[in-house]
């Protein structure tokens, strides 16, 4: 190809590929300007013309705008820049398009009407800053202003979700469904009677940090007896409460008597909404944590053995000052 050679925009066209109408748009628009004019006045085009077309269609076709290839073109910037901006700007776009996929399959596997598909768009668009807002939101109303446990409330606030950036169908409906829980009023105020207790406690002197021990223990014991078929109103579940009510004694410097089972049974009812466990279950699907084994059967056989052992020491006590 001669170096010194002009061509005019329709052997342009036939070099390169382009419709004569692209490459006269490119030329208006400074991108790859005639280098000179026939006697007749049509516009001629040299080799850097011709190079200039060539990557200016490149970077196109990589879907860079049209001021970036000009940019580049103009050397106010380097291809390496640019395409390092684009592909930053794409990781944007696939990530949004990843979550309306998600969102869609979710929309479309939960039946979702209009307006629940509006929430569900509206909240699977949310930035991590967002999110993690709008669950400070729930635990700031929650439990500010009561001197509840510090542990418990660290926990929480250090359990934030982490949608990622593929999700799955799962993962953006329980992000809905937890979005909805923190803002749902009488869930807040469930919580908050959670939040009344803790500090009740921490007033009547129990500083104490989380019962991690105790729980488990709770756990494989109430386990066991339902295991083993033991109805918690039966008298083969004394023994377990009896057992239960001392650890709880022991781990919390109190006496194991009947002003415990009371505290007791008050602590498990308060904790008993079923919406508390499921914000963790939630939390663990969002985060792609191991999923959360349920409690419930556990502490509402505590809770019935607690309330029927309460009854017969209430019949069997002696007057006051008896023997």
């Amino acid at each position: 190809m001669n170096g010194d050679a002009l061509y005019s925009i329709g052997e342009l066209a036939r070099r390169t590929g382009l419709t004569v109408k692209t490459i006269r748009y490119y030329s208006d628009s400074g991108i790859v300007p005639p280098t000179g004019r026939s006697h007749a006045g049509y516009r001629l085009y040299d080799i850097d013309a011709l190079a200039r077309l060539d990557l200016a269609r490149t970077l196109r076709e990589l879907g860079l705008d049209l001021a970036a290839v000009r940019r580049v073109l103009d050397r106010e910037t380097s291809v390496p820049e640019v395409a390092a901006a684009h592909a930053d700007a794409l990781d944007v776009q696939i990530r949004t398009l990843r979550l309306r996929r998600a969102v869609l399959r979710a929309v479309a596997r939960r039946g979702a009407s209009p307006q629940e598909t509006r929430l569900m768009h509206r909240l699977a668009q949310l930035s991590e800053a967002e999110r993690h807002r709008l669950v400070h939101a729930f635990i700031d109303d929650t439990f500010g202003g009561f001197d509840a446990n510090p542990e418990f409330v660290a926990m929480l606030r250090s359990a934030m979700p982490e949608l990622p950036e593929d999700p799955t169908t799962e993962q953006v409906e329980a992000w809905v469904e937890l979005a909805e829980l923190c803002q749902d009023t009488d869930f807040r105020a469930s919580v908050r009677r959670m939040a009344e207790i803790q500090a009740a406690d921490r007033s009547g002197g129990d500083t104490g940090a989380l019962q991690h021990e105790l729980n488990e223990a709770v756990r494989e014991r109430v386990a066991e007896a339902l295991a083993a078929g033991i109805l918690p109103t039966s008298a083969e579940a004394l023994p377990v409460t009896q057992a239960l009510t001392a650890l709880y004694a022991h781990a919390f410097e109190r006496a194991d008597d009947g002003d415990l089972r009371r505290w007791l049974l008050a602590r498990l009812e308060a904790a008993a909404d079923p919406r508390a466990e499921r914000y963790w279950q939630l939390l663990a699907t969002v985060n792609g944590w191991p999923p959360v084994a349920s409690l419930a059967p556990v502490f509402t056989w505590f809770v019935e053995a607690l309330r029927s052992g309460e009854q017969p020491r209430r019949q069997d006590a002696p007057p006051v000052g008896g023997q």
